[in-house]
């Protein structure tokens, strides 16, 4: 089973424990090999981000107890967070955890590995993150898969730009010879003037 819950229009003005989580999860039945899912904050406000994020993932994966972060990409990591009913501990690693992964652990399941998209991303490479942090097949690791939809971004957008560049030459083309249609060149008398060779018309026309 795949759960996602995505960012609608009407819920923009909340605070960011009210809305609801940009989350995605792999398939119960697949096991991907280092990540189980991305999760799309809109802060980088443990406090104010980490309840709405645990009270979805409570019921799916049993009571969350536990979160540590790498404190690279956090300005601030507070001890406890309250969620509905129960208190998380949070803890951080430096050294030991990928700065891009949020690493949570239940009483039931164990231990589950999110990949953090930053808050800024574009959503068309958020989206692009989401849907390879869940492929069963992919073995990159968090910071891989940023380091990739960032390779991939700057790929599309030099693309977009050389298409851009190219339309300009086209069109500076077209413009240098007059933005006449070739397929009836324009023919000029001596004293300057320009005659257009029209088609005849049909007979009988």
């Amino acid at each position: 089973m795949t759960a996602t819950i995505l960012l609608t229009p009407a819920v923009e003005e909340r605070t960011p424990s009210s809305l609801p989580s940009r989350l995605v999860l792999a398939p119960a039945d697949t096991v991907p090999a280092l990540i189980d899912g991305a999760w799309w904050p809109r802060s980088r406000d443990l406090a104010a981000e980490l309840p709405g994020l645990i009270e979805v993932l409570d019921p799916l994966w049993g009571r969350i107890t536990r979160v540590t972060v790498n404190p690279t990409f956090w300005p601030v990591v507070p001890r406890k967070v309250p969620v509905q009913g129960h208190v998380v501990h949070v803890g951080w690693f430096e050294a030991e955890q990928d700065p891009h992964k949020l690493l949570l652990l239940s009483y039931t399941v164990g231990r589950w590995d999110l990949l953090v998209i930053p808050p800024e991303t574009p959503p068309a490479t958020a989206a692009r993150l989401m849907a390879t942090a869940t492929d069963p097949s992919r073995s990159l690791t968090a910071t891989g898969l940023i380091h990739e939809a960032e390779r991939f971004r700057t790929a599309a957008e030099a693309e977009a730009e050389a298409e851009a560049d190219s339309d300009s030459f086209r069109a500076a083309i077209w413009d240098s010879e007059g933005g006449h249609d070739t397929r009836h060149p324009a023919s000029r008398t001596p004293d300057g003037s320009v005659i257009r060779h029209v088609p005849a018309p049909a007979v009988g026309v």
